[in-house]
């Protein structure tokens, strides 16, 4: 009983620690629950603007960041500067530390966060391609860069605030709320054998499929802001994923309408894969301090972000035989001022018993 109450303790203390450390703001970031290798991913999403604010989809190898892993990760993360004008297309991979990184910015020629726009990456083993809007932005053909690509990888969203200024451009809170706007994804797996998209499945974001989805409840050191799990909203058949103070979590608006949802992308008529195009050159200079961060975590819960995680919800299954919302990165959770006050009692409640068990232990 003793040895279960100091562990007790010693998950609380952790806990309360990681909520003494809580950033002011909140932002939201979503995971796949199955991974996948290779594939056609096709998203509609109007972006959030404000400098140093990013809107992202990317797809990750789980696990990456721990240790010397080897990196995989394919990225579309839009920039809220300059006006939401920008957006940067990126393959993360590599043992070493800082990583090889292949990031490109494009000029979308409009506001991203003006409109619904949609975005596509087609990944083979041959090839990794981005579209927007119906146009191939960039193709990177039979390098290492690719073929080093070869474990299943999940899906994800997030909206998250940089503290690399150079890169995103200068925080003002002022901004807030923003919102990160998803109205489906179109998945299409790739067949080896006839090199052609098939089949898949299409989320609407009509409801919030826990099945096929997680929540996040972490961050890491150079994202201004916590993921937590109240800042991802579906309503109206679009996913929300919000940032926000940490007073003022959620989303009760009307998200915008999408006039254009039924239009898809480039080789939405043909889904058989082409290598055929020239090969976008590509750099292998080492990944920023933010964009490895960026990776690092925001993909996958780091294990020092994951311990309190999954510590509350051991000590949760321990003490109220709650089930923890499963997940490929750890629980969802909350926090918030009433989060706190709760584990400080219970704090306080296993130091009076561990205090019990010894004078009983004397007695005895």
């Amino acid at each position: 009983m003793r040895r279960f109450l100091y562990l007790l303790l010693a998950t609380t203390t952790v806990m309360v620690a990681n909520l003494a450390s809580a950033k002011a703001y909140k932002g939201a970031e979503i995971y796949s629950n199955a991974s996948y290798l290779y594939g056609r991913y096709e998203i509609r999403m109007k972006a959030a603007k404000g400098s140093a604010v990013l809107s992202t989809f990317f797809t990750y190898k789980n696990g990456s960041e721990v240790g010397n892993t080897f990196w995989e990760e394919i990225d579309i993360e839009v920039f809220g500067k300059n006006n939401a004008t920008e957006w940067q297309s990126n393959i993360i991979l590599g043992s070493s530390r800082p990583t090889i990184q292949t990031e490109q910015t494009h000029a979308a020629g409009v506001s991203l966060a003006d409109d619904y726009h949609t975005y596509v990456v087609e990944w083979t083993p041959d090839y990794v391609a981005w579209f927007l809007d119906g146009v191939e932005v960039r193709r990177i053909i039979g390098t290492s860069t690719v073929t080093s690509l070869t474990n299943a990888q999940s899906l994800r969203f997030n909206l998250w605030a940089s503290d690399s200024v150079e890169w995103v451009g200068a925080w003002d809170d002022s901004i807030l709320p923003v919102y990160q706007f998803i109205n489906y994804i179109d998945y299409k797996a790739y067949n080896p054998v006839t090199k052609a998209f098939e089949g898949g499945w299409r989320d609407d974001f009509d409801q919030f499929d826990t099945s096929r989805w997680g929540k996040a409840n972490w961050s890491f050191d150079t994202n201004r802001v916590d993921f937590v799990p109240e800042n991802v909203v579906v309503k109206d058949g679009i996913l929300v994923l919000a940032m926000t103070t940490s007073s003022a979590t959620g989303f009760s608006g009307t998200p915008p309408a999408d006039s254009g949802s039924s239009a898809s992308s480039a080789s939405s008529s043909s889904l058989v894969a082409s290598s055929s195009e020239s090969s976008t050159s590509v750099s292998s200079a080492p990944v920023s301090s933010a964009m490895t961060s960026s990776s690092v975590q925001s993909s996958e819960a780091a294990s020092s972000v994951a311990v309190s995680s999954i510590a509350a919800s051991s000590t949760a299954s321990a003490l109220a035989s709650s089930t923890a919302a499963g997940g490929s990165s750890g629980g969802s959770g909350g926090g918030g001022a009433m989060s706190g006050l709760w584990l400080v009692l219970l704090a306080g409640a296993a130091l009076i018993q561990i205090n019990r068990a010894r004078r009983i232990h004397i007695t005895l």
